[in-house]
């Protein structure tokens, strides 16, 4: 072949390979077209702070629509309108159609059209809020939130009838009643421990914004006044008001929280075996001969934070994916805000957007929550659902 022959076919070869990369986005947008819809019932709880965007659930909805779950066998979810929660109101500033609405009878019917439950956020809304900027730390002026006891009779009748449960952190915390916490916690065989936790990259006030008052304000209360931190590092906070801080380098080894996956949840979920992890998060137990761990949390102490912990009965390790998946039911609760992350939704109608999972993210910044996304929630969650809809209709379409 002549120099001049093979300079055509390289740049031959060349424009082709172009042509094929900027037609790929047309081709998985076609790929998703044609993929046949799966009707799923789920009955999405969510009782955050009003988000335009639906940020609080955006990432369960994302999945639902990459993998065609609909809510009828032609329309799909909307991320904006098609849960239970709080939405927004011209005129009251924001109306709750929650379950609180419905008599025991509408809850009893709802369970037998749902196919699986979703309980998300549940921070709820405070009376002086309007688009969701308010201090959260101040339950004064909590209204209608937590899991209430319409709540929990829902979920009691998904599980008596054999569906699945999906629950996640926040939802045994204030400002859920201690009766109906205590009733879900010996329904679903897990217990919170009053702790939750989150990472902070600098414990300096004059420069961190995110670092909220109420978390200063307490530890001061039991300190005498002090407040001596200024790098990052983890913070632990009880419901009765105790704050422990780990700092790093002074008591962690690693300042970040990571979650291990077990041979089940690398194997049977797809996870990534370890993934730091940079948001809140709850501690809590579960019933061994009930449920068991598909992940659990890490926190790298040091001595010194070792014994920090011990002093306040908090522990190194603790679940992060607490599941019962058997013929009689299937549970899952997710001990982080699993399904609030950075994510865009019109994503979602590119089929195969997870093959490009490592061009999706900044895997070398500890603080982008999109690893997380991608690594964790999006293969667990597909995961959970592609095995419960073939279990209940196997290869073919709901009707």
């Amino acid at each position: 072949m002549s120099a001049n022959g093979f300079k055509y076919n390289s740049h031959y070869a060349f424009g082709t390979l172009m042509v094929l990369f900027f037609l790929l986005p047309l081709w998985m947008s076609i790929y998703w077209y044609l993929s046949p819809n799966r009707k799923l019932v789920v009955a999405i709880i969510d009782k955050s702070l009003f988000s335009e965007e639906g940020k609080q659930h955006v990432s369960l909805n994302w999945v639902l629509g990459q993998e065609k779950f609909t809510k009828t066998i032609k329309q799909q979810y909307q991320q904006t309108k098609d849960y239970y929660g709080f939405f927004t109101s011209e005129k009251d500033k924001y109306v709750l159609k929650g379950l609180e609405r419905f008599s025991a009878n509408q809850l009893e019917q709802l369970s037998k059209d749902a196919d699986l439950a979703y309980f998300t956020n549940s921070y709820g809304v405070f009376k002086n809020d309007v688009h969701g900027k308010v201090n959260q730390g101040n339950s004064l002026f909590l209204q209608q939130s937590g899991m209430s006891s319409q709540d929990f009779l829902f979920l009691s009748s998904m599980k008596s009838k054999g569906k699945l449960v999906i629950v996640e952190f926040n939802a045994m915390a204030p400002p859920t009643l201690p009766q109906v916490r205590t009733d879900f916690e010996m329904l679903f065989g897990v217990k919170w421990t009053g702790w939750i936790g989150r990472y902070f990259s600098s414990f300096d006030s004059s420069k961190n914004k995110e670092l909220p008052d109420w978390l200063i304000k307490d530890y001061r209360a039991q300190h005498k006044g002090l407040w001596p931190f200024k790098k990052g590092g983890i913070a632990f906070v009880h419901a009765d008001k105790s704050v422990v801080i780990l700092e790093e380098e002074v008591d962690l080894t690693s300042p970040y929280p990571e979650i291990i996956a077990n041979s089940e949840g690398v194997s049977k979920f797809h996870l990534k075996e370890s993934t730091t992890y940079t948001y809140w998060f709850d501690i809590v137990e579960f019933d061994q001969n009930t449920n068991h761990a598909a992940a659990n949390f890490k926190i790298n102490s040091n001595d010194k934070g070792a014994a920090i912990l011990a002093n306040a009965n908090i522990p190194n390790n603790f679940p992060a994916i607490t599941l019962h998946q058997k013929d009689d039911y299937q549970f899952f609760y997710l001990s982080t805000d699993f399904s609030e992350n950075p994510i865009g939704i019109k994503s979602a109608y590119f089929k195969g957007m997870p093959l490009f999972k490592p061009f999706l993210y900044n895997g070398r910044d500890r603080m982008d929550r999109r690893v997380f996304f991608w690594e964790i929630y999006q293969p667990l969650l597909t995961n959970i659902l592609n095995g419960y809809y073939n279990s209940k209709y196997g290869t073919q379409l709901a009707e």
